[in-house]
């Protein structure tokens, strides 16, 4: 009897061994966002930048990943002026990679991050939900990569640069 319970706790010690070394993630961020399906613009403007490799090295990276959706909600005209100008796509980018693992329990303790990019974004708690620059919100939290933690957004943002410079096209 007394071998029989020593057998079931090694096989339950064994079998909680074996799904959490399951559960550690096996894909780096890139590969973790185009295996959930909803990243197809963000995952091709990646590889139209040249970011790709970057977002697959070691990292630790925290990236804000706007869904499809989110980047349905751009204007076409912000999009194709973005599409032909690399350095303002790699500015947008870039400005939603935060250096290190950031996970949301860091988060909501900061009022800002600075980016990838440069320039930094604002976080703020509101109603227990977590924003940046005010109206994006963060969706879905601690999504766990090889290299990172991917946080998902449900817009895209536009770091303060790009912004006055997509300003200033505009006007002529």
């Amino acid at each position: 009897m007394k071998l029989t319970k020593t057998i079931s706790l090694l096989s339950l010690v064994a079998m909680t061994a074996l799904s959490s070394i399951a559960a550690a993630p096996t894909k780096d961020i890139v590969d973790t966002a185009v295996s959930a399906g909803k990243f197809k613009t963000l995952a091709s403007l990646l590889t139209k930048a040249g970011l790709v490799e970057v977002l697959k090295s070691d990292g630790p990276f925290t990236v804000f990943a706007p869904t499809d959706a989110a980047f349905n909600k751009v204007p076409k005209s912000v999009l194709d002026a973005l599409g032909s100008n690399k350095e303002a796509l790699k500015k947008v980018l870039t400005y939603h990679v935060v250096a290190g693992n950031v996970m949301a329990a860091d988060v909501v303790k900061l009022n800002s991050a600075k980016t990838v990019e440069g320039e930094s974004v604002k976080i703020k708690v509101k109603h227990g939900k977590v924003f940046l620059n005010g109206k994006t919100q963060v969706i879905t939290t601690d999504v766990s990569t090889t290299n990172g933690t991917i946080h998902i957004i449900d817009n895209v943002l536009i770091p303060p640069s790009v912004q006055k410079m997509l300003a200033q096209k505009s006007h002529h």
